[in-house]
Protein backbone atom coordinates (compact mmCIF):
# COMPACT_ATOMS: atom_id res chain seq x y z
CA UNK A 1 0.00 0.00 0.00
CA UNK A 2 2.89 2.29 0.79
CA UNK A 3 4.26 1.81 -2.71
CA UNK A 4 0.93 2.68 -4.28
CA UNK A 5 0.65 5.95 -2.37
CA UNK A 6 4.34 6.83 -2.50
CA UNK A 7 4.07 8.57 -5.85
CA UNK A 8 1.20 10.80 -4.76
CA UNK A 9 2.54 12.18 -1.49
CA UNK A 10 1.76 15.82 -0.89
CA UNK A 11 2.55 18.65 1.47
CA UNK A 12 -0.52 19.96 3.23
CA UNK A 13 -0.57 23.76 3.55
CA UNK A 14 -0.43 24.91 7.14
CA UNK A 15 -0.64 28.71 6.81
CA UNK A 16 -2.48 31.29 4.76
CA UNK A 17 0.80 32.11 3.02
CA UNK A 18 1.14 28.47 1.91
CA UNK A 19 -2.28 28.70 0.28
CA UNK A 20 -1.97 32.09 -1.41
CA UNK A 21 0.23 32.50 -4.51
CA UNK A 22 -1.41 35.75 -5.63
CA UNK A 23 1.62 37.99 -5.16
CA UNK A 24 4.30 35.59 -6.30
CA UNK A 25 6.64 36.66 -9.11
CA UNK A 26 5.24 37.03 -12.61
CA UNK A 27 7.98 34.74 -13.92
CA UNK A 28 6.11 31.76 -12.50
CA UNK A 29 3.84 29.83 -14.88
CA UNK A 30 0.24 30.91 -14.77
CA UNK A 31 -2.84 29.44 -16.43
CA UNK A 32 -4.09 30.85 -19.70
CA UNK A 33 -7.10 28.70 -20.49
CA UNK A 34 -8.98 26.58 -17.96
CA UNK A 35 -8.86 22.83 -18.52
CA UNK A 36 -11.67 20.32 -18.13
CA UNK A 37 -12.12 21.24 -14.49
CA UNK A 38 -11.10 24.83 -15.04
CA UNK A 39 -7.30 25.11 -15.21
CA UNK A 40 -4.62 24.90 -12.57
CA UNK A 41 -2.04 27.49 -11.75
CA UNK A 42 0.63 25.17 -10.49
CA UNK A 43 1.50 21.83 -8.95
CA UNK A 44 0.18 22.87 -5.55
CA UNK A 45 -1.08 20.15 -3.25
CA UNK A 46 -4.09 20.09 -0.97
CA UNK A 47 -5.48 17.86 1.75
CA UNK A 48 -7.68 15.04 0.52
CA UNK A 49 -10.72 15.95 2.56
CA UNK A 50 -12.54 19.27 2.14
CA UNK A 51 -11.98 21.73 4.93
CA UNK A 52 -15.24 21.79 6.88
CA UNK A 53 -16.39 23.52 10.02
CA UNK A 54 -17.12 21.25 12.99
CA UNK A 55 -20.89 21.61 12.71
CA UNK A 56 -20.86 20.06 9.25
CA UNK A 57 -19.57 16.70 10.33
CA UNK A 58 -21.92 13.78 10.40
CA UNK A 59 -22.62 12.96 6.76
CA UNK A 60 -26.35 12.40 7.14
CA UNK A 61 -28.82 13.82 4.59
CA UNK A 62 -30.09 17.19 5.58
CA UNK A 63 -33.12 18.94 4.14
CA UNK A 64 -33.91 22.64 4.02
CA UNK A 65 -33.28 23.53 7.64
CA UNK A 66 -29.79 25.01 7.28
CA UNK A 67 -29.21 28.56 6.10
CA UNK A 68 -25.97 27.96 4.21
CA UNK A 69 -25.39 25.70 1.25
CA UNK A 70 -21.69 25.55 0.64
CA UNK A 71 -19.32 22.85 1.81
CA UNK A 72 -16.46 25.31 2.17
CA UNK A 73 -14.88 25.82 5.56
CA UNK A 74 -15.70 28.53 8.04
CA UNK A 75 -19.15 29.36 6.75
CA UNK A 76 -19.82 31.38 9.86
CA UNK A 77 -16.79 33.52 9.09
CA UNK A 78 -18.14 34.40 5.68
CA UNK A 79 -21.36 35.53 7.29
CA UNK A 80 -19.66 37.73 9.85
CA UNK A 81 -19.05 40.86 7.80
CA UNK A 82 -21.14 43.19 9.94
CA UNK A 83 -18.44 43.41 12.62
CA UNK A 84 -15.76 44.50 10.21
CA UNK A 85 -16.38 48.20 10.70
CA UNK A 86 -15.21 48.02 14.30
CA UNK A 87 -12.42 45.43 14.06
CA UNK A 88 -9.49 44.93 11.76
CA UNK A 89 -10.16 41.93 9.49
CA UNK A 90 -8.04 38.80 9.63
CA UNK A 91 -7.22 36.26 6.96
CA UNK A 92 -9.02 32.97 7.45
CA UNK A 93 -6.83 29.88 7.07
CA UNK A 94 -9.91 27.71 6.52
CA UNK A 95 -11.07 29.89 3.65
CA UNK A 96 -7.57 30.05 2.16
CA UNK A 97 -7.13 26.27 2.31
CA UNK A 98 -10.58 25.58 0.86
CA UNK A 99 -9.99 27.88 -2.11
CA UNK A 100 -6.41 26.66 -2.58
CA UNK A 101 -7.84 23.17 -2.95
CA UNK A 102 -10.45 24.39 -5.42
CA UNK A 103 -7.98 26.36 -7.57
CA UNK A 104 -5.70 23.34 -7.79
CA UNK A 105 -8.54 21.01 -8.75
CA UNK A 106 -8.76 19.09 -5.51
CA UNK A 107 -5.42 17.25 -5.37
CA UNK A 108 -5.48 13.91 -3.55
CA UNK A 109 -9.17 13.51 -4.31
CA UNK A 110 -8.98 9.74 -4.65
CA UNK A 111 -12.76 9.57 -4.46
CA UNK A 112 -12.91 11.35 -7.81
CA UNK A 113 -10.72 8.61 -9.30
CA UNK A 114 -12.58 5.62 -7.84
CA UNK A 115 -16.14 6.93 -7.61
CA UNK A 116 -18.51 5.55 -10.24
CA UNK A 117 -20.65 8.61 -10.84
CA UNK A 118 -24.12 8.09 -12.27
CA UNK A 119 -23.96 11.54 -13.93
CA UNK A 120 -26.87 12.70 -11.79
CA UNK A 121 -25.93 16.38 -12.19
CA UNK A 122 -25.89 16.09 -15.95
CA UNK A 123 -29.15 14.11 -15.99
CA UNK A 124 -30.77 16.75 -13.80
CA UNK A 125 -29.75 19.47 -16.26
CA UNK A 126 -31.07 17.36 -19.14
CA UNK A 127 -34.42 17.40 -17.30
CA UNK A 128 -34.40 13.63 -16.85
CA UNK A 129 -34.44 13.54 -13.04
CA UNK A 130 -35.68 16.02 -10.41
CA UNK A 131 -33.47 17.35 -7.68
CA UNK A 132 -33.82 15.75 -4.27
CA UNK A 133 -35.34 15.90 -1.78
CA UNK A 134 -37.88 18.33 -3.28
CA UNK A 135 -38.60 16.36 -6.46
CA UNK A 136 -38.57 19.41 -8.77
CA UNK A 137 -37.22 19.32 -12.35
CA UNK A 138 -34.88 21.92 -13.76
CA UNK A 139 -37.46 23.26 -16.22
CA UNK A 140 -39.89 23.96 -13.40
CA UNK A 141 -37.18 25.75 -11.43
CA UNK A 142 -36.22 27.94 -14.39
CA UNK A 143 -39.80 28.77 -15.35
CA UNK A 144 -41.78 28.86 -12.09
CA UNK A 145 -39.17 29.75 -9.49
CA UNK A 146 -37.73 32.65 -11.45
CA UNK A 147 -38.77 35.86 -9.73
CA UNK A 148 -40.12 34.01 -6.71
CA UNK A 149 -37.61 35.56 -4.33
CA UNK A 150 -39.23 34.13 -1.21
CA UNK A 151 -38.81 30.59 -2.47
CA UNK A 152 -35.27 31.21 -3.71
CA UNK A 153 -34.39 32.76 -0.38
CA UNK A 154 -35.83 30.18 1.99
CA UNK A 155 -35.29 26.93 0.12
CA UNK A 156 -31.79 25.58 0.75
CA UNK A 157 -31.68 22.36 -1.23
CA UNK A 158 -31.77 23.54 -4.85
CA UNK A 159 -28.51 25.50 -4.91
CA UNK A 160 -26.31 22.37 -4.77
CA UNK A 161 -28.09 20.98 -7.81
CA UNK A 162 -28.08 24.20 -9.83
CA UNK A 163 -24.36 24.79 -9.17
CA UNK A 164 -22.66 21.46 -8.58
CA UNK A 165 -19.09 21.19 -7.28
CA UNK A 166 -16.48 18.53 -6.68
CA UNK A 167 -17.11 18.78 -2.96
CA UNK A 168 -19.99 17.83 -0.71
CA UNK A 169 -22.53 20.48 0.23
CA UNK A 170 -25.12 20.45 2.97
CA UNK A 171 -27.69 18.70 0.79
CA UNK A 172 -26.34 15.16 0.89
CA UNK A 173 -28.82 14.07 -1.75
CA UNK A 174 -26.84 16.13 -4.26
CA UNK A 175 -23.93 14.28 -5.85
CA UNK A 176 -20.46 15.68 -6.25
CA UNK A 177 -19.12 16.40 -9.71
CA UNK A 178 -16.34 14.26 -11.15
CA UNK A 179 -13.87 15.18 -13.87
CA UNK A 180 -15.58 12.79 -16.26
CA UNK A 181 -18.99 14.32 -15.61
CA UNK A 182 -17.55 17.80 -16.12
CA UNK A 183 -16.26 16.82 -19.55
CA UNK A 184 -19.61 15.32 -20.51
CA UNK A 185 -21.48 18.35 -19.17
CA UNK A 186 -19.45 20.74 -21.30
CA UNK A 187 -20.22 18.75 -24.42
CA UNK A 188 -23.97 18.83 -23.79
CA UNK A 189 -25.46 22.03 -25.24
CA UNK A 190 -28.81 21.47 -23.57
CA UNK A 191 -27.18 21.33 -20.15
CA UNK A 192 -24.99 24.39 -20.80
CA UNK A 193 -28.00 26.41 -21.99
CA UNK A 194 -29.93 25.66 -18.83
CA UNK A 195 -26.88 26.26 -16.65
CA UNK A 196 -26.59 29.81 -18.02
CA UNK A 197 -30.31 30.38 -17.46
CA UNK A 198 -29.87 29.28 -13.84
CA UNK A 199 -26.98 31.72 -13.50
CA UNK A 200 -29.10 34.57 -14.87
CA UNK A 201 -31.94 33.66 -12.49
CA UNK A 202 -29.67 33.84 -9.46
CA UNK A 203 -28.06 37.10 -10.62
CA UNK A 204 -31.52 38.64 -10.85
CA UNK A 205 -32.27 37.37 -7.35
CA UNK A 206 -29.21 39.34 -6.19
CA UNK A 207 -30.21 42.46 -8.20
CA UNK A 208 -27.71 41.92 -11.03
CA UNK A 209 -28.16 41.20 -14.74
CA UNK A 210 -25.91 39.52 -17.31
CA UNK A 211 -25.33 41.98 -20.15
CA UNK A 212 -23.43 39.95 -22.76
CA UNK A 213 -21.91 36.59 -23.64
CA UNK A 214 -18.53 37.45 -22.12
CA UNK A 215 -19.84 37.58 -18.56
CA UNK A 216 -20.16 41.34 -18.03
CA UNK A 217 -22.82 42.32 -15.53
CA UNK A 218 -24.67 45.45 -14.41
CA UNK A 219 -27.39 46.54 -12.03
CA UNK A 220 -30.79 45.00 -12.65
CA UNK A 221 -33.97 47.05 -12.67
CA UNK A 222 -34.80 45.97 -9.12
CA UNK A 223 -31.25 46.50 -7.81
CA UNK A 224 -32.08 48.80 -4.90
CA UNK A 225 -34.50 46.41 -3.25
CA UNK A 226 -32.33 43.36 -3.93
CA UNK A 227 -29.07 45.02 -2.83
CA UNK A 228 -30.66 45.95 0.47
CA UNK A 229 -31.74 42.35 0.91
CA UNK A 230 -28.30 41.05 -0.12
CA UNK A 231 -26.60 43.36 2.33
CA UNK A 232 -28.69 41.93 5.17
CA UNK A 233 -28.92 38.23 4.18
CA UNK A 234 -25.33 37.18 4.50
CA UNK A 235 -25.90 33.46 3.96
CA UNK A 236 -26.28 34.42 0.29
CA UNK A 237 -22.55 35.15 0.25
CA UNK A 238 -22.02 31.40 0.55
CA UNK A 239 -24.26 30.94 -2.45
CA UNK A 240 -22.21 33.42 -4.48
CA UNK A 241 -19.03 31.57 -3.58
CA UNK A 242 -20.58 28.31 -4.76
CA UNK A 243 -21.81 29.91 -7.98
CA UNK A 244 -18.34 31.28 -8.74
CA UNK A 245 -16.74 27.91 -8.12
CA UNK A 246 -19.29 26.15 -10.32
CA UNK A 247 -18.73 28.63 -13.15
CA UNK A 248 -15.07 27.67 -13.15
CA UNK A 249 -15.79 23.95 -13.05
CA UNK A 250 -18.22 23.99 -15.98
CA UNK A 251 -16.19 26.10 -18.42
CA UNK A 252 -17.05 29.70 -17.49
CA UNK A 253 -13.95 30.77 -15.60
CA UNK A 254 -13.95 34.04 -17.57
CA UNK A 255 -17.33 35.00 -16.05
CA UNK A 256 -15.89 35.28 -12.55
CA UNK A 257 -13.80 38.45 -12.77
CA UNK A 258 -16.61 40.69 -14.13
CA UNK A 259 -18.95 39.59 -11.34
CA UNK A 260 -16.35 39.96 -8.57
CA UNK A 261 -15.27 43.36 -9.91
CA UNK A 262 -18.90 44.50 -9.97
CA UNK A 263 -19.46 43.38 -6.38
CA UNK A 264 -16.27 45.06 -5.18
CA UNK A 265 -17.30 48.30 -6.91
CA UNK A 266 -20.75 48.26 -5.32
CA UNK A 267 -19.33 47.42 -1.89
CA UNK A 268 -16.30 49.73 -1.79
CA UNK A 269 -17.10 52.61 -4.15
CA UNK A 270 -20.89 52.88 -4.21
CA UNK A 271 -21.33 51.53 -0.66
CA UNK A 272 -24.60 49.85 -1.66
CA UNK A 273 -23.68 46.44 -0.19
CA UNK A 274 -20.92 47.23 2.35
CA UNK A 275 -21.44 44.07 4.39
CA UNK A 276 -20.30 41.89 1.50
CA UNK A 277 -16.78 43.30 1.16
CA UNK A 278 -15.15 40.87 3.61
CA UNK A 279 -16.55 37.85 1.78
CA UNK A 280 -15.70 39.39 -1.58
CA UNK A 281 -12.05 39.83 -0.60
CA UNK A 282 -11.64 36.66 1.42
CA UNK A 283 -13.65 34.28 -0.79
CA UNK A 284 -14.89 35.62 -4.11
CA UNK A 285 -11.53 36.93 -5.35
CA UNK A 286 -9.76 33.69 -4.48
CA UNK A 287 -12.10 31.52 -6.54
CA UNK A 288 -10.30 32.97 -9.58
CA UNK A 289 -7.54 30.65 -10.73
CA UNK A 290 -5.42 33.16 -12.65
CA UNK A 291 -3.35 35.05 -10.07
CA UNK A 292 -2.93 37.96 -12.47
CA UNK A 293 -6.67 38.51 -12.40
CA UNK A 294 -6.66 38.26 -8.63
CA UNK A 295 -3.96 40.91 -8.43
CA UNK A 296 -5.98 43.29 -10.59
CA UNK A 297 -9.03 42.89 -8.39
CA UNK A 298 -7.07 43.28 -5.17
CA UNK A 299 -5.31 46.42 -6.42
CA UNK A 300 -8.68 47.88 -7.31
CA UNK A 301 -10.01 46.98 -3.87
CA UNK A 302 -6.97 48.40 -2.10
CA UNK A 303 -7.43 51.71 -3.89
CA UNK A 304 -10.96 52.10 -2.51
CA UNK A 305 -10.81 50.23 0.79
CA UNK A 306 -11.34 52.22 3.99
CA UNK A 307 -9.68 52.44 6.37
CA UNK A 308 -6.69 51.80 4.11
CA UNK A 309 -4.49 50.56 6.96
CA UNK A 310 -6.90 47.64 7.50
CA UNK A 311 -6.43 46.26 4.00
CA UNK A 312 -4.70 42.92 4.54
CA UNK A 313 -4.93 41.32 1.08
CA UNK A 314 -2.23 43.36 -0.65
CA UNK A 315 1.32 42.33 -1.61
CA UNK A 316 3.77 41.54 1.20
CA UNK A 317 5.73 44.60 2.27
CA UNK A 318 9.21 43.61 1.18
CA UNK A 319 10.71 46.97 1.93
CA UNK A 320 9.87 46.56 5.61
CA UNK A 321 11.42 43.12 5.86
CA UNK A 322 14.51 44.29 4.00
CA UNK A 323 14.78 47.33 6.26
CA UNK A 324 14.60 45.23 9.39
CA UNK A 325 17.20 42.88 7.94
CA UNK A 326 19.54 45.78 7.21
CA UNK A 327 18.98 47.07 10.73
CA UNK A 328 19.94 43.68 12.15
CA UNK A 329 23.06 43.56 9.98
CA UNK A 330 24.11 47.06 11.02
CA UNK A 331 23.71 46.39 14.75
CA UNK A 332 27.03 44.47 15.04
CA UNK A 333 28.77 47.36 13.28
CA UNK A 334 27.30 49.89 15.66
CA UNK A 335 28.18 47.71 18.63
CA UNK A 336 31.75 47.37 17.43
CA UNK A 337 32.04 51.11 16.85
CA UNK A 338 30.65 51.89 20.31
CA UNK A 339 33.03 49.40 21.87
CA UNK A 340 35.97 50.92 20.08
CA UNK A 341 34.96 54.44 21.11
CA UNK A 342 34.49 53.34 24.71
CA UNK A 343 37.89 51.66 24.85
CA UNK A 344 39.52 54.71 23.29
CA UNK A 345 37.95 56.92 25.97
CA UNK A 346 39.15 54.55 28.65
CA UNK A 347 42.67 54.73 27.23
CA UNK A 348 42.55 58.54 27.31
CA UNK A 349 41.33 58.48 30.90
CA UNK A 350 44.13 56.09 31.77
CA UNK A 351 46.69 58.44 30.22
CA UNK A 352 45.31 61.40 32.12
CA UNK A 353 45.34 59.51 35.41
CA UNK A 354 48.90 58.34 34.84
CA UNK A 355 49.99 61.90 34.12
CA UNK A 356 48.36 63.07 37.33
CA UNK A 357 50.09 60.34 39.31
CA UNK A 358 53.37 61.27 37.67
CA UNK A 359 53.06 64.94 38.67
CA UNK A 360 52.05 64.08 42.23
CA UNK A 361 54.96 61.68 42.65
CA UNK A 362 57.34 64.22 41.16
CA UNK A 363 56.24 66.89 43.66
CA UNK A 364 56.63 64.49 46.55
CA UNK A 365 60.11 63.53 45.47
CA UNK A 366 61.14 67.17 45.17
CA UNK A 367 60.05 67.80 48.75
CA UNK A 368 61.85 64.74 50.15
CA UNK A 369 65.17 64.69 48.30
CA UNK A 370 65.75 68.27 47.19
CA UNK A 371 68.35 69.08 49.95
CA UNK A 372 70.43 65.99 49.35
CA UNK A 373 70.55 64.91 45.72
CA UNK A 374 68.99 67.25 43.23
CA UNK A 375 70.15 65.06 40.39
CA UNK A 376 67.55 62.38 41.28
CA UNK A 377 64.78 64.69 40.19
CA UNK A 378 65.29 63.44 36.66
CA UNK A 379 66.48 59.92 37.42
CA UNK A 380 63.80 58.51 39.75
CA UNK A 381 60.58 59.51 38.10
CA UNK A 382 61.62 58.26 34.67
CA UNK A 383 60.54 54.58 35.14
CA UNK A 384 57.08 55.60 36.45
CA UNK A 385 55.85 57.42 33.37
CA UNK A 386 57.26 54.74 31.15
CA UNK A 387 55.26 52.08 33.01
CA UNK A 388 52.12 54.18 33.09
CA UNK A 389 52.48 55.10 29.42
CA UNK A 390 52.74 51.42 28.61
CA UNK A 391 49.39 50.78 30.20
CA UNK A 392 47.35 52.89 27.80
CA UNK A 393 49.23 51.42 24.88
CA UNK A 394 48.28 47.97 26.10
CA UNK A 395 44.70 49.15 26.54
CA UNK A 396 44.67 50.40 22.97
CA UNK A 397 46.02 47.06 21.86
CA UNK A 398 43.27 45.35 23.83
CA UNK A 399 40.66 47.56 22.18
CA UNK A 400 42.13 46.81 18.77
CA UNK A 401 42.09 43.14 19.60
CA UNK A 402 38.46 43.37 20.62
CA UNK A 403 37.68 45.20 17.41
CA UNK A 404 39.44 42.50 15.45
CA UNK A 405 37.49 39.87 17.34
CA UNK A 406 34.23 41.72 16.73
CA UNK A 407 34.81 41.94 12.98
CA UNK A 408 34.13 38.24 12.30
CA UNK A 409 30.60 38.80 13.56
CA UNK A 410 29.97 40.79 10.44
CA UNK A 411 31.40 38.15 8.15
CA UNK A 412 30.39 35.01 9.99
CA UNK A 413 26.65 35.73 9.56
CA UNK A 414 26.70 35.62 5.71
CA UNK A 415 28.93 32.51 5.80
CA UNK A 416 26.44 30.80 8.14
CA UNK A 417 23.48 31.68 5.94
CA UNK A 418 25.31 30.55 2.83
CA UNK A 419 26.05 27.15 4.32
CA UNK A 420 22.42 26.71 5.27
CA UNK A 421 21.36 27.67 1.78
CA UNK A 422 23.77 25.23 0.19
CA UNK A 423 22.46 22.42 2.38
Amino acid sequence: MGNLLGGVSFREPTTVEDCDSTWQTDSEPEPEEPGPGGGSEGPGQEPEQPAQPPERAGGRPRASSAPDEDAEAAGAEQGGDSTEATAKPKRSFYAARDLYKYRHQYPQNFKDIRYQNDLSNLRFYKNKIPFKPDGVYIEEVLNKWKGDYEKLEHNHTYIQWLFPLREQGLNFYAKELTTYEIEEFKKTKEAIRRFLLAYKMMLEFFGIKLTDKTGNVARAVNWQERFQHLNESQHNYLRITRILKSLGELGYESFKSPLVKFILHEALVENTIPNIKQSALEYFVYTIRDRRERRKLLRFAQKHYTPSENFIWGPPRKEQSEGSKAQKMSSPLASSHNSQTSMHKKAKDSKNSSSAVHLNSKTAEEKKVAPKEPVEETDRPSPEPSNEAAKPRNTEKDSNAENVNSQPEKTERPRHNLSEFME
